[in-house]
């Protein structure tokens, strides 16, 4: 039986991505002994043939390379059966890159967190076409500081002159509103004995729950699952912020970007899509999308500019 060329584009790039996840490149920073499901890292996929033409897709990190690879890959099938474009997953290990790629060009559109929403366009003039929708059908998530199960820790005022674990620098549940919770309770970064970026959220689940800090900030979807596991203690849960979203490059033809917007506000997970996708509830938008408004961000942008996260590496 011939399979169809676009399926045939995104088997190969699954492929790829496989074969780099078993190859590895250990991450260096936080050791492996926890069991979230086993997680590795991956280094950038360059562009493979079987991309060339497809519209490339990137995301912001956020459980590990196999799974979100696993989760993206049906939903960029469901996009090609319902606009006609073929598409291409292109993974990259830092947030950063991915605002970056969207900017230049190198991938067409990206499931982005607030701050790298708004890092992009800032500097690239990137758009949004949709927010995410939570299990009460709100374009917001949550973001959870916790601990270990045994841990005597009890409230956030409990952390001053702990270890604590953010995610990515760049990350909005990981990085920006755990900060911000810290701040609120009166703790600022030079209160705590130290503290680290691990890049994602799984990697600061496995941080704490090894024993390497304390306490740390992660994504209220994994939290409550590694909660009702019996993995984990959350110390606080953060007020709703703005969820992630679904952005485009500025160079991407305005009929395709209407047509993949119509197919994201289609996009039912819970209904009539739900056999196509595969884990869908790990991510931001369980419930779907909803349409972006630009005043949604306005908190996230001080944040951004509070905590210097504008200013480019090397200025």
């Amino acid at each position: 039986m011939k399979i169809p060329h676009h399926k045939t584009a995104l088997l190969i790039t699954f492929i790829v991505c496989i074969c780099i996840f078993i190859g590895g490149c250990g991450d260096k920073e936080i050791p492996k002994k926890a069991s979230l499901n086993k997680r590795s890292s991956a280094t950038e996929n360059n562009t493979r043939p079987a991309e060339v033409g497809a519209l490339k897709f990137g995301f912001d990190l956020r459980l590990g390379p196999k799974d979100d690879v696993k989760i993206y890959l049906p939903f960029l099938r469901y996009l090609e059966q319902n606009t006609g474009n073929r598409f291409a997953l292109r993974f990259t290990e830092k947030y950063e890159d991915t605002v970056e790629n969207l900017g230049k060009g190198i991938i067409h559109f990206a499931a982005l967190g607030p701050v790298n929403c708004v890092l992009a366009k800032e500097r690239y003039g990137t758009g949004c076409l949709v927010m995410g929708l939570n299990s009460d059908g709100k374009p917001e998530y949550r973001a959870v500081i916790f601990t270990r199960k045994e841990s005597p820790l009890k409230s956030l005022k409990d952390l001053k002159g702990k270890t604590f674990a953010f995610g990515d620098k760049y990350s909005t549940q990981g990085h920006i509103i755990p900060r911000k919770m810290l701040e609120n309770a009166g703790i600022a970064l030079e209160d705590l004995m130290s503290h680290v970026f691990t890049g994602s959220h799984a990697n600061t689940a496995r941080a704490v729950l090894n024993g390497e800090y304390d306490a740390g900030g992660i994504q209220d979807n994994l939290a409550k699952r590694l909660a009702a596991e019996g993995k984990i203690k959350i110390i606080a849960v953060s007020k709703p912020y703005p969820s992630s979203l679904i952005c485009y490059g500025k160079d991407v033809q305005p009929a395709v970007v209407r047509s993949v917007k119509a197919s994201l506000l289609s996009l039912d997970p819970k209904g009539k899509h739900s056999g196509m996708l595969v884990d869908w509830d790990k991510t931001e938008m369980p419930y779907g999308f909803t349409e972006y408004k630009e005043t949604g961000l306005r908190e996230i942008e001080q944040l951004v500019k509070r905590y210097g996260l504008l200013e480019r590496k090397g200025r």
